[in-house]
C-alpha cells in the first residue's frame, strides 16, 4: 500500500498540471524539511529557501511579557492556566480523537470533568480552536457548544490574534497533532496529548516522533491528577525546539532579503523586524454558573475555601472537615438557583449608578432573596462590599504581603464565602453571629485557597460604596 502524500510537500500541492513548480520560492524553516521536500517532490526542491519561522520568532520575542498575557486572561497569581488546543480534522481533540469512550468528541468529554475536578480559584482554562473549526461550524455553533464552559470561567481565544499570547501564558497544554501543540512543546510547556493520530502524519516528520514520545491523556483516569503529574514531572523533549526552526530570530532578515531579491529591488536601510504581539484585551474569569463551595474552618478567623463550577463535590451534605454552600453570581442564567444561594455576588464599579451603590445593591439582594445570608459586591481585583443579613455593610480588602501581586491573588467573592462559613460555624444564634462578626472586624480574616493563604482586612465601607 503506497504511503499517503505528505501534506504540503506532495506534488499535488506544489506542481502545476504540467509538472512545473507553482511557487518561485518555497519558504521552509529547517533543513530537515528541505530533505523531506527532495524526497516527496524533487521537482520543487530548487525553489526551497531556508528562512526560519516568523510566527515562532514573534512568540519568542514576546516571552518577556508572559505575566502581562496571563493578567489579560484573568489568571491570578498562583493559578495554573491550562490551554485546550485543537486542530481541525475529525481525529483532532475537537473531533473524536480516536479515543473518546462514548464515540463523542474529546473536548466534550473533557469539559464537564474540568468543571467537576478543577477548583476555579486554582485553575483557569482556555480553548484555542483552529480557524477551520470556526469556519466549518460557524461562530454561533462553536459558542453554543462551549456556552456552559464559558459561563464556568473558560476563556475562548480568538483563533487568529490571541492564540500566541495564550500559548505563552499557559502552564500546560492539552492538545493534538496541530501546530499550536507543537509550538507549545517547542517553548518547553508541558503537553498532554488528547489525540495523536499517527497514521495521519508523515512517519519521518519530527512531529510524528513527538507524538510517539509525549505523554497521553487518559480519559478514564482523574484529570486533575494527570495535570499535576504532567507539570511536576515535566522534562522538555528536545525535538520540537530543535526542529521548529534552525535559525531562531532570523526570519525577518531572511524573508526581507528574499522578497526584495525576487522584486529585483534594493533592501531598505535599517534592521528588519516583525510586528510585536499585541497585548490582548482583558478576558474576565468570572464564573456565572452556580458555584459549589466547600469550606473548612481551620481556626479562629481562618477558613479554607474550595469552589467548583461543576456538580456538587462527592462529600454528601458535608464532610468531617467541611461544609458546603452555594454561591451564585447575580447574572447567572440559572436564575432559579438565586433563591437557593447562601451567597449572592456580582462585580462592578463602586460608582455604577445602575446599582445605586454597593451597599444599596447588597440590601436589595437580601430583600429579594430571603434564603441568602451574605450579599457581596466585588468592586475591584482585591476588595468587595458585603452585607450579612441583619448587619451593617462591611468592606473586605486583601492585605498585601511581600509579593506585590498577592493583593489580587484571589477573587474577592471567595472572601465573602469565607465570611459566610466563619459566621455559619457559630450556629444560628444572632448574638453569636454578632460576636463572631465583631471578632473578624477586629482581627481580620485569613482565607486559604489551595496552598495560598490570604489575609483580609474587614472595615466599614468607603463613602463612595455607601452612596453617601
Amino acid at each position: 500500500m503506497p504511503a499517503p502524500p505528505v501534506f504540503g510537500l506532495a506534488p499535488e500541492w506544489l506542481l502545476t498540471p504540467r509538472g512545473a513548480p507553482l511557487a518561485d520560492a518555497l519558504v521552509l524553516s529547517h533543513p530537515e524539511q528541505v530533505e523531506r521536500l527532495r524526497a516527496a517532490c524533487p521537482e520543487a526542491a530548487p525553489t526551497a529557501v531556508l528562512a526560519g519561522d516568523p510566527c515562532y520568532d514573534r512568540i519568542l520575542a514576546a516571552r518577556p511579557y508572559r505575566a502581562r498575557f496571563r493578567r489579560a486572561l484573568g489568571v491570578r497569581p498562583g493559578q495554573r492556566l491550562v490551554l485546550l488546543n485543537s486542530t481541525w480534522n475529525p481525529e483532532s481533540l475537537f473531533g473524536d480523537g480516536g479515543r473518546a469512550p462514548d464515540g463523542g468528541d474529546v473536548v466534550a468529554a473533557l469539559l464537564d470533568r474540568v468543571a467537576d475536578e478543577f477548583p476555579v480559584d486554582t485553575y483557569r482554562f482556555a480553548a484555542v480552536l483552529h480557524p477551520n473549526i470556526w469556519h466549518g461550524h460557524g461562530p454561533g455553533q462553536i459558542r453554543s457548544w462551549l456556552d456552559r464552559a464559558r459561563r464556568a470561567g473558560m476563556a475562548l481565544i480568538d483563533p487568529l490574534s490571541g492564540w500566541r499570547q495564550a500559548l505563552l501564558a499557559a502552564d500546560a497544554v492539552i492538545g493534538d497533532h496541530g501546530s499550536v501543540t507543537y509550538y507549545a512543546a517547542a517553548l518547553g510547556t508541558p503537553v498532554l496529548l488528547g489525540a495523536a493520530p499517527l497514521d495521519a502524519l508523515d512517519p519521518d516528520a519530527p512531529i510524528s516522533s513527538f507524538m510517539r514520545e509525549a505523554p497521553r491523556l487518559d480519559l478514564e483516569a482523574p484529570l486533575a491528577a494527570q495535570i499535576e503529574e504532567l507539570i511536576f514531572r515535566h522534562r522538555p523533549l528536545p525535538g520540537p525546539a530543535a526542529f521548529t526552526t534552525s535559525v531562531p530570530g532570523e526570519s525577518a532578515v531572511r524573508l526581507r532579503r528574499l522578497f526584495y531579491s525576487m522584486m529585483g529591488a534594493a533592501e531598505p536601510a535599517g534592521p528588519a523586524s516583525l510586528k510585536p504581539l499585541p497585548l490582548p484585551g482583558y478576558e474576565t474569569a468570572t464564573a456565572t454558573v452556580p458555584l459549589h463551595v466547600l469550606s473548612r474552618v481551620l481556626g479562629p478567623g481562618e477558613v479554607a475555601i474550595t469552589r467548583w463550577a461543576g456538580r456538587r463535590p462527592a462529600t454528601g451534605g458535608s464532610d468531617p472537615g467541611g461544609e458546603l454552600h452555594i454561591a451564585v453570581h447575580e447574572d447567572t442564567r440559572d436564575v432559579e438557583q438565586l433563591d437557593l444561594a447562601d451567597v449572592v455576588f456580582r462585580d462592578g464599579a463602586p460608582d455604577d449608578p445602575r446599582f445605586g451603590s454597593p451597599s444599596v445593591w447588597t440590601a436589595e439582594v437580601l430583600r429579594r432573596h430571603r434564603g441568602c445570608s451574605v450579599a457581596a459586591y466585588v468592586t475591584g481585583p482585591s476588595a468587595c462590599v458585603v452585607q450579612v443579613r441583619g448587619e451593617a455593610p462591611l468592606r473586605l480588602a486583601a492585605v498585601p504581603d511581600s509579593d506585590a501581586e498577592s493583593v489580587s491573588a484571589v477573587d474577592p467573592a471567595v472572601h465573602a464565602s469565607a465570611l459566610h462559613a466563619w459566621l455559619a460555624a457559630g450556629g444560628h444564634d444572632p448574638a453569636e453571629t454578632g460576636r463572631r462578626l465583631a471578632r473578624v472586624v477586629s482581627d481580620g480574616l485569613s482565607v486559604r485557597t489551595g496552598t495560598r493563604l490570604h489575609r483580609v482586612r474587614v472595615v466599614p465601607p468607603a463613602p463612595t460604596e455607601t452612596g453617601s
